[in-house]
């Protein structure tokens, strides 16, 4: 069994993994060749793909930093993906030795890599749950323990809610997040914007995805990304393309007509 109590769960190396082919754009090795076709087709119709994913782990750094000095010390990172560079607890813990971190995800091979990276590192746990059923990260025992919910929390969705296909269901998972957090919390995530793609390579491109997560992918509207923060005071810049929300280089522009990622920050008032 593992530490979350459940079966380890059986690694398919035959079927694509969003989390591998993600690996894949980053220029990562932890992947299987399904994992690799799949990616280069969404590079075919998508060739800015893998600068997409260099920029948001660059947005992950820059709200990391950004939450740590505002005193956030507690960090849930759901969907976490694969180890990689400037991860959030190394982030995290260089901004402010006394935060505690936890790694959320389902995938097998996620799981063996994040716990293996981070087994001498007390402050930083790794459980297996789905973000569709938030209750299993809440309430997970684990979780419980290592977290202090009655002090500031930072849920961190970085590219995993356009995953959920449903409008009305991804806005019932970020509230469930948020709902037991206190004033002070905030909330983070990234997600997929359409910008000038044409209809038929949405189209080609949820095909490809549907092969390896149920659901397929969905990109949502710069308003119905917002429409996912309500209740929430979102920070500035408000939602815009990821490499445009405070930019670590001067003369960045929103620029909404190209393909990419939204980013948001809200606080918790």
């Amino acid at each position: 069994m593992e530490r979350d109590g459940q079966p380890p769960a059986v690694i398919d190396p035959s079927t694509p993994s969003v989390a591998r082919m993600y690996d894949y754009y980053l220029g990562g090795k932890d992947n299987f060749p399904a994992d690799r076709a799949a990616a280069e087709k969404i590079i075919e119709l998508v060739p800015s793909i893998t600068r997409i994913a260099r920029d948001n782990r660059d947005f992950l750094i820059r709200v990391v930093r950004v939450l740590a000095a505002a005193g956030v010390r507690q960090f849930i990172d759901i969907g976490a993906g694969l180890p990689t560079r400037q991860n959030v607890h190394e982030v995290a813990l260089e901004a402010a030795p006394d935060s505690r971190i936890v790694y959320v995800d389902n995938d097998p091979i996620v799981l063996v890599h994040a716990r293996a990276l981070l087994a001498e590192t007390p402050r930083t746990i790794v459980v297996r749950a789905d973000l569709r059923d938030p209750a299993s990260i809440l309430e997970d025992p684990w979780v419980r323990a290592h977290i202090d919910f009655s002090r500031p929390v930072a849920v961190l969705l970085f590219a995993i809610l356009h995953f959920v296909p449903g409008d009305q269901e991804a806005a019932e998972i970020v509230a469930r997040l948020h709902a037991p957090l206190v004033s002070g919390s905030h909330l983070a995530l990234s997600h997929s914007y359409a910008g000038d793609l044409t209809g038929e390579t949405i189209r080609n491109g949820r095909s490809v995805y549907r092969s390896a997560t149920p659901g397929s992918i969905t990109p949502r509207t710069t308003e119905q990304v917002g429409a996912l923060f309500t209740g929430l005071d979102v920070l500035e810049p408000g939602v815009v393309p990821i490499d445009a929300w405070r930019p670590s280089r001067p003369g960045v522009a929103a620029d909404f007509d190209k393909p990419g990622l939204l980013g948001a920050v809200a606080r918790l008032p």
